[in-house]
């Protein structure tokens, strides 16, 4: 079969984002665009492509590099002149290749489905044609350009908008802006391209005309009209964003997920959930997390590259980059930092923080604390307020507690420092020293009480009578 490669269009100003940051980097669905649509590409099998930046180049370039499992070369052009020019920048980064195809394709369009790329490449081989574009009938097609037809209904041309006559403007088949070429003829054409039309700029859309005049030009009808959205401004941004999170998550209620209101729940396309999970409003799973399944999800929780395990329950919490075992409770308002580590039934309550830290099966975090750099086992109890004091300023330093320990409320562990197997630690102490198994550690001052001391105070204040005030 022949080589095949695609060209992704990603040069654009993208003036109407009144951005600083290129347009094609501004995310959908928590990645860049240029990187959805580069993924879809690869899907569909066109792992080899070449991206032509303009704008910032540089950022884009190394965006597009970035995605596994394709081979990107990396074209530029420096002038605005229009799609044919940017495509033969573009042809320019494959000069060695002597035949094949040649897919064209947009960065700003992140709703592309692979299949529908698929299908216009298998179009294209059937047919054997010299050109396949995707098109599309739209109630109202005012801005894209139209596609021509003879009387027979075979494709000869696509007219631009700004360029066509009032009857083709009536046309409501519309050029959706995917192209796949033979490389060859692409190449033969390309050259003979004229920017004599309205925007004085060389169009891709005048190489099918040129192409239909040698031969076949195929087409392939888009069955959503939504795949084609580009996005130009940060409206139709939010519209991408909103059609593709809405996609995601009927994938998920068909495979067994529930979500209680879609319109309130985020989920990445990298996430992957289990049977039965339930997601509450104001949900954000992102990043390459994972729940297994029965997990109970929300409100208000945002987990962010993190593994949960069946029946896991969190509720008003952070997870950034954790690890949690089955059937453990978070929440609420609890931080789960980097490197948290949680073993099955564990519970973690109210305003906790835990950071690189493991803690054992069983155990409990319920209220009020820290635990930092820490290695706690199973069927531990840390009371309210309990702090591991890992930091001095220059270093990180580790706690151990051992199994079946227990730290009283408005404990400081100062580390390194280890609590033994089975140790008890009185409430309000700081504990400097290790505490052997079994052992009970009190390190707080002794209470002294003296009587009648606010009596006389009072007495001396010149205050008789109640003690109420």
């Amino acid at each position: 079969m022949a080589e095949a490669w695609a060209v992704i269009l990603a040069a654009g100003l993208g003036t109407r984002m009144r951005s600083e940051r290129p347009k094609v980097l501004h995310p959908v669905g928590g990645r860049p665009m240029i990187q959805k649509v580069q993924s879809v590409l690869r899907e569909a099998g066109f792992d080899q492509q070449v991206v032509v930046v303009g704008h910032r180049g540089e950022e884009v370039a190394q965006a597009a590099q970035a995605v596994p499992g394709v081979t990107v070369r990396i074209a530029h052009q420096p002038q605005q002149r229009g799609t044919a020019d940017a495509v033969a920048h573009g042809l320019q980064a494959l000069a060695s290749l002597a035949e094949g195809q040649v897919l064209v394709a947009y960065g700003d369009t992140p709703l592309l489905r692979a299949g529908t790329v698929a299908e216009l490449a298998r179009t294209h081989r059937r047919t054997g044609a010299l050109c396949t574009l995707l098109t599309a009938r739209l109630t109202d097609p005012t801005g894209y350009g139209r596609i021509l037809r003879d009387q027979a209904g075979r494709c000869i041309g696509v007219v631009e908008e700004p360029d066509a006559t009032p009857e083709q403007r009536a046309i409501n088949e519309i050029n959706a802006g995917l192209y796949l070429f033979d490389l060859a003829g692409l190449r033969q054409v390309l050259p003979q391209l004229s920017p004599a039309n309205r925007q004085q700029e060389f169009y891709l859309t005048d190489a099918v005309a040129s192409l239909a005049a040698r031969g076949l030009v195929a087409t392939v009808p888009v069955a959503d009209p939504e795949e084609i959205l580009g996005v130009n401004d940060r409206i139709q941004l939010a519209r991408a964003e909103k059609i593709l999170r809405r996609r995601i998550l009927e994938y998920w209620m068909a495979e067994g997920v529930t979500v209680v209101d879609p319109d309130t729940t985020f989920v990445g396309e990298e996430v992957r959930l289990g049977q039965d999970t339930v997601l509450l409003p104001f949900t954000f799973l992102e990043g390459q997390t994972t729940l297994g399944r029965g997990c109970r999800i929300g409100p208000n929780a945002r987990i962010i590259g993190s593994r949960l395990g069946d029946g896991v329950e969190v509720q008003m919490a952070v997870l950034v980059e954790a690890h949690v075992g089955d059937r453990c409770q978070i929440g609420p308002f609890a931080y789960l930092r980097p490197g948290a580590r949680l073993a099955e039934r564990v519970k973690v309550g109210d305003f906790v923080e835990i950071k690189n830290s493991s803690i054992g099966a069983g155990s409990k975090v319920p209220h009020l604390s820290y635990v930092g750099d820490a290695t706690v086992g199973a069927g531990v109890n840390l009371g309210a307020g309990t702090i591991t004091c890992n930091y001095d300023g220059r270093r990180k330093h580790p706690t151990t507690i051992g199994d079946g320990a227990f730290i009283g409320s408005h404990t400081s562990l100062v580390a390194p420092v280890t609590v033994g197997d089975g140790a008890y630690v009185a409430a309000g102490s700081v504990i400097t020293k290790n505490v052997p198994p079994d052992a009970l550690a009190i390190a707080r001052g002794r209470q002294r009480n003296v009587e009648r001391w606010a009596a006389r105070r009072r007495a001396e204040d010149g205050e008789k009578g109640s003690r109420e005030r």
